[in-house]
């Protein structure tokens, strides 16, 4: 598929989303002076309405996109590897011995043991190699990750925990415990796992900081973990982080207008209108 299929697929995916939100802040549920002045008086002598208006569109802009993500990722799944669907459930079998190390893992990561002044620091290759020596009586385990993708060429298999940029730290165990109980699996039923964030509003890998995540993964050195770019052309191939980044500033020029002369009835300031998405 071209960058340019690639591009109109994502922002297909996008216009979707973006509708809904305009109708449903513009007709279903929009923002109403006076019900905001009787329901909160104090806020209203305070505040100007402008600020409260602003958030009364970010709180029914924000919870759609959440799942916006994982469609995103399916679309260019299926459009450069071959394949993709979200919330896949994969079943395998998994010694108990690499259970309890798992459990144990996450254990030391989320609390310090008696006499330590640190907790342990994440290392993705040491604790895998640690779990996978784990014996024991095979259990059935199932694993539902937010996306699978197969290249229907060569026949690999990803799973991939997909979360917003700034995810939380309870996300984030609970995604590096499915990771590692993929990886335990024999015999394999993916070939590689791993814990994406769709874009780094740091700019590159090696200056991501927020610290919620960290406690779990090495953000930026676990090879396990893909941010931004890494995650688009691995789930989508080359050329896709560029479509995404392309496809999202082509139509945020026509949603900020829509935003500023419909929701806010003022006009936009020039500058606000150019793409900003690097």
């Amino acid at each position: 598929m071209s960058q340019s299929d690639m591009k109109s697929a994502i922002q297909s995916v996008i216009v979707e989303m973006m509708d809904r939100v305009m109708n449903r802040v513009l007709y279903e549920d929009p923002f109403i002076k006076e019900k905001h002045h009787a329901q909160k008086p104090l806020y209203a002598a305070l505040v100007p309405d402008e600020i409260f208006q602003g958030s009364h569109f970010e709180r029914r802009f924000v919870t759609p996109f959440g799942s916006v993500w994982e469609k995103l990722a399916v679309v260019a799944a299926t459009r450069g590897l071959g394949y993709g669907v979200a919330g896949y459930r994969i079943r395998g079998l998994v010694k108990t011995g690499r259970l309890t190390r798992i459990t144990e893992v996450l254990n030391r990561l989320e609390h310090r043991r008696r006499g330590d002044k640190q907790r342990v620091k994440p290392d993705w290759n040491r604790e895998l190699a640690y779990i996978l020596q784990g014996e024991g009586e095979d259990v059935p385990v199932t694993v539902v990750c937010d996306v699978y993708a197969e290249n229907t060429q060569t026949g690999e298999r990803l799973a991939f925990e997909l979360k917003a940029p700034l995810p939380n730290s309870d996300q984030t165990k609970v995604s590096k415990e499915k990771i590692l109980k993929l990886y335990s699996m024999d015999p394999p039923q993916v070939d590689r796992a791993y814990y994406a964030l769709p874009y780094n509003p740091y700019g590159r890998k090696e200056d991501y900081a927020w610290s919620f995540p960290a406690r779990w993964f090495n953000m930026r050195e676990d090879e396990v973990v893909l941010i931004g770019d890494e995650f688009w052309e691995k789930i989508g191939g080359m050329g896709t982080y560029q479509a995404f980044i392309e496809a999202v500033n082509e139509i945020g020029k026509d949603y900020k207008e829509r935003i500023y002369r419909e929701y806010l009835g003022i006009e936009p300031p020039p500058e606000s209108l150019e793409g900003i998405l690097e």
